[in-house]
C-alpha cells in the first residue's frame, strides 16, 4: 500500500491508531498534512485571537499608527519624508487633472481614514486613493471601497501591500490597485474590475482605468 492509500485510510478511519512512514520534501508533507486535516482527521484546537475593532485604532497613544483588516491590528511605521513627498505629488497631479475635468471624483492621502466594508473591523490609510461617490464621506473618513487606491511599498509594508491589501481590496470592491515599488523600479497595476494585472517600471507613462487611459501617470516627472 503506497503512502496516499494509508493517509486515505487514516482519514476513513481517524480514530484507529494509525503510523505511516513519510518520506518526502516539505512541500509534500505539507501536502499530506493538509489533506489529512482538512478531511475528517483529528485536529487540535487554535487560540482564539483578539478580535480588535476600530475602537481600538482610536485608543492607540498618539503618533502611534496601525490599520485593521478583519479585526487583526497591524502596526505602520512613521513615513519618511521622501515618501509624503511623494504622495503628496502623486495626489496633485491627481487633482489637478480633476479639477481640469471639473469631475466629480475626489483624491485623499494617508492618513485619511478609510473604512473599507463600512464595518468595526476594516480600517486602513492608503497612501493615496480616489473616491467618486461623494457619498461615501463623513467626517470621520470614507465609508467604503474607494475606486483606485495607490500604495507606495516601503521596506516594512511589502507583504501588506502585495498580498494582504490586494486580497481585501479585490473583495471590498476597490475598482483599481497600483502598487508602486520604487526600489525595485516596478510598479503593479490590478485592475479588478477587469480582472487583469499590468506590470510597469517607474519610466513609463501608465494610464488610469477607471479614467479609460485619459490621465496617465509619468512616475519620472513626480
Amino acid at each position: 500500500m503506497g503512502t496516499a492509500e494509508r493517509v486515505n485510510m487514516c482519514q476513513k478511519h481517524p480514530r484507529r491508531p494509525c503510523k505511516i512512514e513519510i518520506k518526502c520534501g516539505s512541500r509534500c508533507l505539507f501536502m499530506l498534512y493538509w489533506r489529512y486535516m482538512g478531511n475528517g482527521g483529528v485536529t487540535m484546537p487554535l487560540a482564539k485571537e483578539k478580535a480588535y475593532t476600530v475602537q481600538d485604532i482610536y485608543d492607540l497613544p498618539d503618533g502611534e499608527r496601525a490599520e485593521l483588516l478583519d479585526g487583526r491590528i497591524y502596526y505602520m511605521s512613521p513615513p519618511t519624508h521622501s515618501h509624503q513627498r511623494f504622495v503628496f505629488n502623486l495626489a496633485r497631479r491627481i487633482a489637478d487633472y480633476i479639477d481640469a475635468k471639473k469631475g466629480d471624483c475626489e483624491v485623499n492621502i494617508a492618513p485619511h481614514a478609510v473604512f473599507l466594508n463600512a464595518d468595526d473591523s476594516n480600517y486602513v490609510e492608503p497612501d493615496v486613493f480616489v473616491t467618486c461617490d461623494k457619498n461615501k464621506f463623513e467626517e470621520k473618513g470614507c465609508i467604503g471601497a474607494p475606486d483606485w487606491i495607490i500604495e507606495i511599498v516601503s521596506p516594512g509594508s511589502k507583504f501588506m501591500d502585495y498580498y494582504r491589501k490586494a486580497n481585501k481590496y479585490q473583495l471590498a470592491g476597490v475598482r483599481e490597485y497600483w502598487i508602486v515599488d520604487y526600489k525595485r523600479n516596478f510598479i503593479t497595476v490590478h485592475s479588478f474590475e477587469n480582472e487583469t494585472t499590468e506590470t510597469y517600471t517607474l519610466s513609463d507613462r501608465i494610464p488610469v482605468g477607471i479614467y479609460n487611459g485619459d490621465l496617465q501617470i509619468d512616475f519620472a516627472e513626480l
